[in-house]
């Protein structure tokens, strides 16, 4: 049975094997990960047990803009709705936010954020500032 949280109970290699798990470059630096996780406004996590097998990082204002950043779930654990409860747990929490925004990385990821009720801005442009030299 899965069980979710809002509580930061996580270690450093919980998280680390979590984002390997889907090849994200986050986990190559675990512990600056492990700290923007515990610096961040919500990390709502999924467990199997005591196996950490997904998670949700939002980082928000306090009152109009939340970004939800981060959505991952392990590959043994795929299809099985985690992704899906953990946004809705996003979207209940930040209701009454004006804004809840999401930029996928990849294009081809706007459509499962779509099907959460996400719409694509008319105009918008993903933009980033990248610092680290293994850029994909």
């Amino acid at each position: 049975m899965i069980t979710y949280t809002t509580d930061k109970n996580f270690t450093v290699s919980q998280v680390q094997d979590l984002f390997l798990s889907v090849n994200w470059v986050s986990g190559q630096y675990p512990t600056r990960l492990h700290k923007a996780l515990m610096n961040s406004s919500t990390v709502i996590t999924a467990w199997d047990g005591d196996h950490l097998v997904g998670l949700v990082r939002v980082i928000d204002d306090s009152e109009m803009l939340a970004y939800m950043h981060y959505v991952l779930v392990h590959p043994d654990y795929r299809h099985q709705g985690i992704a899906n409860h953990m946004i809705e747990m996003v979207k209940e929490k930040y209701k009454n936010y004006l804004y809840i925004e999401v930029m996928p990385e990849e294009s081809k990821n706007a459509a499962f954020y779509e099907h959460f009720g996400f719409e694509q801005m008319p105009d918008g442009a993903c933009l980033q500032l990248c610092n680290f030299s293994d850029k994909r």
